[in-house]
Order: C-alpha cells, then sequence, then structure tokens
C-alpha cells in the first residue's frame, strides 16, 4: 500500500512539473513575441542586444517532451519552437539582408531544441508536414522572408490553435500581396510556397478549390495559374 501511494504522489509531481513547464514555455514565448514583433516584423536588433530571454526559452524546451498524440499541444510547441528557432538563427548572424544570406539556414544548421539536435527543415517536414495532412501550416511556420505569411506578435496556444490556424490561411489568401488576381483576364498569381508544396493544397481538390475555402472573394475555378517570384528579404522591423 505505500509503495502504491509514493508511486501516485511521484506520478502526479512529475505530471504537475510537465504541465508547469509546458504552460511556461507558451507564457514566456508569448511575452517574447509580443515585445519583439509588430506588423508582421521582427526587432532583430534589439533581440541581438539582449538574446538572453530567447535562448533562455529554446533551452527549456528540452526539458518538454509532447507526444504527437496530444496533436495541439505537439503542433503549437513546434511551431513556435520552429517560429523561434527561425529568429535565433538570424540573430546569430545579423546583419543579414536575406535568410538565404545565411549558407545551410534551413537544412544544415541545427538546433538544440524539443530535446532533439534538428534543423528548421527536419521540423517543418518531418516533424509537422509528415506527421499531419495539414496545408495551414504554412501560413504559421514563418521563414524570416517578406514573401512568408507574417509573423504574429503571440504564441500559437493548444486551446486556440485550430482557430489560429484559420485566421492566420484566412489573412494570407485575402491579402493582394499573397493572391494576384486579374479577374477581367481570369489569371491568378500564388505566393511559390503553393508551387513548391502545391501537394499540400490538392489534397481535396484544386489549388483554387482550397483558396476559395477562406477567401471571401472567390476566385474563378478555370482561372489560369501563375507564380511570382518568393521575396525572400529579410522581415526585420523598418
Amino acid at each position: 500500500m505505500k509503495s502504491k501511494i509514493i508511486t501516485l504522489i511521484v506520478f502526479c509531481v512529475t505530471t504537475f512539473g510537465f504541465a508547469q513547464n509546458i504552460d511556461t514555455f507558451f507564457e514566456d514565448t508569448n511575452a517574447f513575441l509580443e515585445a519583439h514583433v509588430k506588423n508582421g516584423r521582427v526587432n532583430y536588433k534589439a533581440i541581438q542586444k539582449n538574446p538572453a530571454q530567447l535562448e533562455k526559452i529554446l533551452t527549456a524546451t528540452n526539458s518538454i517532451k509532447i507526444d504527437k498524440s496530444d496533436a495541439a499541444a505537439y503542433q503549437a510547441f513546434w511551431i513556435n519552437i520552429y517560429n523561434l528557432s527561425v529568429i535565433k538563427g538570424i540573430v546569430e548572424k545579423y546583419p543579414v539582408k536575406s535568410p538565404l544570406d545565411i549558407k545551410g539556414f534551413f537544412d544544415k544548421t541545427t538546433h538544440a531544441v524539443g530535446g532533439k539536435k534538428i534543423t528548421l527543415n527536419d521540423i517543418e517536414h518531418k516533424l509537422l508536414r509528415g506527421q499531419f495532412a495539414d496545408a495551414r501550416f504554412h501560413f504559421v511556420l514563418v521563414c524570416a522572408g517578406l514573401g512568408c505569411p507574417p509573423i504574429i506578435a503571440e504564441a500559437y496556444l493548444p486551446n486556440t490553435l485550430d482557430e489560429q490556424l484559420d485566421k492566420q490561411t484566412r489573412i494570407a489568401l485575402n491579402s493582394n500581396d499573397f493572391i494576384k488576381v486579374n479577374t477581367k483576364k481570369k489569371r491568378v498569381q500564388l505566393s511559390e510556397i503553393m508551387k513548391w508544396y502545391k501537394e499540400d493544397f490538392i489534397q481535396n481538390g484544386t489549388e483554387i478549390d482550397f483558396i476559395n475555402q477562406y477567401r471571401e472573394e472567390k476566385i474563378a475555378k478555370k482561372s489560369k495559374i501563375s507564380y511570382y517570384p518568393y521575396n525572400w528579404n529579410l522581415n526585420k522591423t523598418k
């Protein structure tokens, strides 16, 4: 009986400690983004002057493990880690004009986060896209280029993740900066994101079918599609 009580106490303490760690991660991430992100742009200069807060948040993720069966918490955790790791990677080399100026930024540089040593591409393609068929990831994973949908000044949270994914997808797909429509000629220019990851957007129809799920002004289904050049200029504050 005594051993069962001890086991129960250990389980409760461990569970509480985990919940506290993950809650702290989301709270600290939210505070960090609120302080350093404005209008979809990041104040890399200010972060570089005082990187301790960002480093502390990312280091703390190594004591957190979330199973993918807890889908909302897992996705929110890794989406935030991706965006924070992008910021850290830029800050370490700042000033730069583009993430592409940093050799191996997405596919070679590893980050010690979430109990793993992993690249940005691995977070996106293996931990998120590779586990869940949700094209909305492309509207919340921010690559530090202006061609990406804008980073938001708040953390993605498990209990609001679905609404946040929907909101950011709608913002992008209703923006004239992201979707360029010529209704007279029935032509539409899409971000190259939709070219590079076309398979994600045609799981239940065409690219236009996907776009029209979220767009207020629908695009004619027979519109001719092309893709405009991606803007890799850095999303720094002006």
